[in-house]
């Protein structure tokens, strides 16, 4: 009996590659591809053209002169976004603009997540930047300048190094995301490089316990709008946004003022993320990739392409050497204990009845950080999944492959008011204030 195959991206950051997986012929298999899936990348002449044209802004080479400090933030490696790419077209009109290297730090910009190490630093910055400049991470718990508070009642502290220089930059990337629609824009800087008592109160206000608008939209966003409003009273100058291909490839940047290009960046990529629906499967296969060490972004997405009633086969396939995520906010550290606006995952999404994680590498905390760990069967190759699901499906069954579950969406559950969030959630909000 013939096989069918599909490739799937793998391993972002550790050489981009891609895993095989295989199914009997007998089953019905569709791959549900984002749209921009194969969008070709942007040469030099494009990147050059989106920098000389600043969307509400004038160009950075044009902002840089005069001033005397410069702060380049980044994104960490739960963001796909291929910082090193974009860099040196930043560091060139800088140069054209007098700003000498000794004046130019990097920050980045994880928020919770923690710090970056030696290792990471440079595959998202390359070798150069480590050499050349001072690179520091942000603390969220020390070092924060108190700005002011937003109209919705946010306290902004901002790292105190970014709030020294006179031209504020800074390195994302538009993708989909489960509380404010897309991330990117001025998501850099809350929760990026503020303190912890800043992103909770943005959090918990804007969107954490309560519902939130649909993933791929942001209109109306109470969080992105507070985001917003912090990003312009802090003086972020320039946001650069990236576009990405399933390759990890920029395909379209933008460049300029923190909202205004957000805005134009978001009409973009909901097109360019957006996944054309399976419906009523049997099974999903789930790959995650972009964000791999955020596997529970793609369980919540994948599951409306299940039938209610019908088998209910989830299996996400997680390639992540390092892991899932530190999260210092919303993840467990401890049997009991947790950060403060973490709360147990009590049961699966409504049409997923099995899960199975493909884990490569070992990471057991990292399951219980998106399900409950008694419901979750883990096996670490492709060959030891096909071998159970084929001895628990011998005759034909409707299964979806989603290339990556963790950037895809689906626009019509999203309109259809099915919730795409990380996770439906209600808490007792004295334990987070």
């Amino acid at each position: 009996m013939g096989r069918t195959i599909v490739k799937v991206p793998q391993m972002p950051w550790y050489g981009d590659t891609e895993l095989e997986i295989d199914f009997p012929d007998l089953w019905d298999v569709e791959v549900a591809y984002m749209h921009g899936h194969n969008a070709p990348p942007l040469n030099d002449e494009g990147i050059r053209k989106a920098f000389a044209n600043p969307i509400g802004s004038r160009t950075i080479g044009e902002l840089a002169k005069g001033k005397k400090e410069v702060v380049i933030v980044f994104d960490d490696m739960t963001r796909p976004t291929p910082s090193a790419v974009v860099i040196p077209y930043i560091l060139e009109e800088l140069a054209l603009a007098g700003i000498p290297d000794e004046n130019i730090r990097f920050i980045s910009a994880p928020g919770t997540h923690g710090k970056m190490n030696g290792i990471e630093l440079r595959k998202k910055l390359g070798e150069e930047v480590m050499g050349r400049f001072m690179v520091y991470n942000h603390n969220p718990y020390e070092n924060c300048t108190p700005i002011g508070f937003t109209s919705r009642g946010t306290p902004v502290q901002i790292n105190s190094e970014f709030m020294s220089c006179d031209l504020k930059i800074a390195i994302g990337a538009l993708v989909p995301h489960p509380l404010v629609g897309f991330g990117g824009g001025a998501k850099i800087i809350v929760p990026g490089i503020t303190s912890m008592e800043t992103i909770l109160a943005n959090h918990v206000r804007n969107g954490l316990f309560s519902p939130s608008t649909p993933i791929g939209i942001i209109e109306g966003n109470a969080m992105t709008l507070d985001n917003n409003e912090a990003a312009r009273m802090v003086g972020l100058d320039v946001k650069i946004d990236a576009i990405i291909n399933l390759k990890r490839e920029i395909t379209a940047l933008f460049v300029g003022e923190v909202v205004a290009e957000y805005e134009e960046g978001v009409k973009l990529a909901k097109e360019h993320y957006a996944t054309d629906m399976i419906e009523d499967c049997d099974i999903c296969v789930a790959n995650c990739w972009a964000k791999g060490n955020e596997m529970g972004l793609a369980l919540r997405r994948a599951d409306p392409v299940l039938a209610p009633g019908k088998a209910g086969e989830m299996v996400l396939l997680v390639t992540t050497p390092e892991g899932q995520i530190n999260h210092y906010l919303c993840k467990r550290f401890g049997k009991k204990l947790g950060g403060r606006a973490w709360i147990p995952r009590t049961t699966l999404p409504p049409n997923t009845k099995r899960l199975t994680i493909m884990q490569s590498y070992a990471d057991r905390a990292g399951i219980e950080w998106i399900a409950p760990i008694d419901a979750v069967e883990v096996m670490k190759t492709w060959s030891e999944v096909i071998q159970v699901m084929e001895k628990r499906y011998p005759s034909k069954v409707k299964v979806a492959v989603i290339p990556d579950g963790t950037i895809q969406y689906f626009p019509s559950a999203s309109a259809s008011g099915q919730s795409l969030r990380s996770e439906d959630r209600s808490a007792d909000l004295t334990k987070v204030k």
